[in-house]
C-alpha cells in the first residue's frame, strides 16, 4: 500500500490506556469496492487510482492494514436519551491518523469491522444499506457546508449480517477531524483520574483548539470554544432542516463536526415536532428540539471537566453555568444570521425575527414543505403550492419586498445571497431509499445519481428539478432506524 499514500501519524495510542483498546479488524471472505470518493481520497494525499487494486479493497475490509497503522477501539460514556452508560467502539475501529497535504490530522476509522472489547454481545459488522445511507447523508452535508465526518469508501464484505432480517455486511472508512466525543470526557471524568482527564483536555485543545494552548485558562477557553462551534453547528443543521435524530452524549463531538448518522433524515413538511427515528418515541430529539439538547449535552461536558476549571467546585460550577447560560444566544444570533441569508437580507432590523417566525408560523400551519418554500422564495415562482396564495402569505410578502427595499443591495445581490443560503436539493427520504433499495440488489447507478446531483445543492441546476418532488402517500410516514 506504500503507493496508495497512506501518511500515518497516530496520536491518540499515546493518551493513557484507559481511553482505547488496542484491536486487529476481524477479516471477512470476499471484499469488494462498492464506492470510493475519489476527490476525498484526493485531498487526504491518497493515489485514488492506487485505491481500487485488490490490496486495497482488503484494507478497506480490514483483511490487511497500510504500513503505519495502529487500530484501537475507543472507550467512551454517553448520555443515551437521557440515561448515562459506559460505551465504547462497538463496531468501528481507528486504524490512524492521516496526516494530509495541507498538514491536517484526520482519523481512518472502519465501521463495521468486527467486534471489540466494547461491542456489548454485539456482532460487530454492519449491513450495506446503512452504510451507504451515511455515505450518501454525510457526503450531502458536506456539499451543504455543514461540519461532518466525511465517507471515503464502502465495501461489501461476502457475508450476511443477522437482524431483524438477513442482510448483506459491508464496511464503511469514515475521515473524521477526530472522534473525540463529549462522551469520552465523560468516560473521563468518571472512570479516569484527575490526570488523565486533564490528559485528554490537552490532547483535545492541542489536536483542535492549538491558538488556546498558551491561554492563562486554557480549560475554560476549550468549553468557551467547543460550545461555540456546536452552537454554529447545530444552527446549521436546524436552516437546512435536518434532524439527527439521536443526539446522545456519545454522538457530540469536540471539534463541532456532526457525526453518526443513523437515525436522520431532512424534513419535508416544516414542523418543529418531526420525528422520524423508531426508537424517539418521546420526541426528544425532535427538530425543534434540537437546539436545547444541545445546550443540555454542553452542560455535560462542561459538568465533566469542572476539576480542571478551579480547585472549589463550587467556583467550578459557577464558571461552568455562566458559560452554558450564553449557549442560547449563541445559537440564536447564528440561525438569526442564517435565516437573514436565506431572505436574502443583508443587514439588521430589530422587526427581523418577528418576519422570519411569521414565515414559519404560516409554513407550519399549511403544512408547507421546508426546503421547496424557500427555493420558490429564491426563484421568485411560486406555482403548485396554494397556500402562496392565501391572504396572509400576500401579507406577508408585502413586508417582506418592503424589508429588502430598505437595504442598498440590488434584489439581483439578495437573489444571489439566497442561491448560496437555499438549497435547490436536499436528500430526500425517499430519493434516498430508492437508491438504497436498489443498490441492496445490486444496481448501484441510482445511487451514483443521486450522489451527483446532492454534490452540488446550490447550483439551481435543471437536473435538480426531479429531486425536488415530495414523497407520495406510500412513503408516509416515514420512520428511520439506528442501523448505522
Amino acid at each position: 500500500m506504500t503507493k496508495a499514500g497512506w501518511n500515518f501519524d497516530n496520536s491518540y495510542n499515546r493518551l493513557p490506556e484507559i481511553f482505547f483498546t488496542n484491536v486487529e479488524p476481524t477479516p471477512v471472505q470476499s471484499p469488494e469496492l462498492i464506492i470510493l470518493n475519489e476527490q476525498l481520497a484526493t485531498s487526504l494525499g491518497l493515489q485514488a487510482n492506487e485505491l481500487i487494486s485488490d490490496e486495497a479493497v482488503a484494507m478497506f475490509a480490514g483483511n490487511e492494514l497500510p504500513e503505519g497503522a495502529s487500530p484501537l477501539a475507543q472507550a467512551y460514556a454517553g448520555h443515551q436519551f437521557g440515561h448515562f452508560t459506559k460505551l465504547g467502539d462497538g463496531r468501528a475501529i481507528l486504524i490512524g491518523e492521516q496526516i494530509t497535504p495541507k498538514g491536517e490530522r484526520v482519523d481512518i476509522q472502519l465501521k463495521g469491522p468486527g467486534q471489540t472489547p466494547y461491542s456489548r454481545r454485539g456482532d460487530g459488522r454492519a449491513a450495506l444499506g446503512p452504510m451507504l445511507r451515511e455515505y450518501i447523508i454525510s457526503e450531502a452535508m458536506h456539499a451543504l457546508g455543514i461540519p461532518t465526518t466525511r465517507s471515503l469508501a464502502v465495501v461489501s464484505t461476502g457475508e450476511k449480517v443477522y437482524r431483524e432480517t438477513i442482510l448483506p455486511g459491508a464496511i464503511l472508512t469514515r475521515v473524521a477531524a477526530s472522534h473525540l466525543r463529549v462522551g469520552t470526557f465523560q468516560y473521563a471524568a468518571n472512570w479516569g483520574s484527575v490526570e488523565e482527564l486533564k490528559a485528554l483536555a490537552d490532547y483535545a485543545i492541542q489536536r483542535h483548539y492549538p491558538d488556546i494552548h498558551s491561554a492563562e485558562h486554557r480549560y475554560l477557553s476549550l468549553l468557551k470554544e467547543v460550545i461555540k462551534r456546536q452552537a454554529l453547528l447545530i444552527s446549521k443543521w436546524q436552516l437546512v432542516g435536518f434532524i439527527h435524530g439521536v443526539m446522545n452524549t456519545d454522538n457530540m463531538t469536540i471539534s463541532g463536526e456532526t457525526i453518526d448518522y443513523g437515525p436522520c433524515a431532512f424534513m419535508d413538511e416544516y414542523n418543529p415536532e418531526t420525528v422520524f427515528s423508531s426508537i424517539d418515541v418521546q420526541g426528544r430529539y425532535a427538530y425543534g428540539n434540537q437546539p436545547p439538547i444541545g445546550g443540555w449535552n454542553l452542560a455535560r461536558f462542561a459538568e465533566s471537566i469542572l476539576p480542571l476549571l478551579h480547585e472549589d467546585q463550587d467556583k467550578a460550577v459557577d464558571i461552568a453555568q455562566e458559560q452554558i447560560s450564553k449557549y442560547p444566544d449563541l445559537f440564536k444570533s447564528n440561525w438569526l444570521v442564517g435565516m437573514r441569508a436565506k431572505l436574502g437580507l443583508f443587514n439588521e432590523e430589530k422587526e427581523d425575527q418577528s418576519l422570519i417566525e411569521n414565515l414559519l408560523d404560516m409554513m407550519h400551519k399549511n403544512k408547507a414543505d421546508f426546503t421547496n418554500t424557500f427555493r420558490a422564495l429564491t426563484l421568485n415562482r411560486y406555482e403548485g403550492m396554494e397556500w402562496f396564495e392565501t391572504s396572509d402569505f400576500k401579507q406577508w410578502q408585502e413586508k417582506w419586498y418592503a424589508r429588502l427595499g430598505r437595504q442598498q443591495e440590488s434584489k439581483e445581490s439578495s437573489q444571489q445571497l439566497m442561491k448560496r443560503h437555499n438549497p435547490g436539493v436536499i436528500p430526500r427520504n425517499h430519493r434516498v431509499e430508492e437508491a438504497l433499495e436498489a443498490a441492496v440488489q445490486g444496481d448501484f447507478e441510482v445511487m451514483k445519481r443521486l450522489l451527483k446531483v446532492l454534490s452540488d445543492p446550490y447550483s439551481y441546476s435543471p437536473e435538480q428539478a426531479a429531486y425536488c418532488t415530495l414523497p407520495t402517500e406510500k412513503n408516509q410516514p416515514y420512520q428511520t432506524f439506528c442501523g448505522t
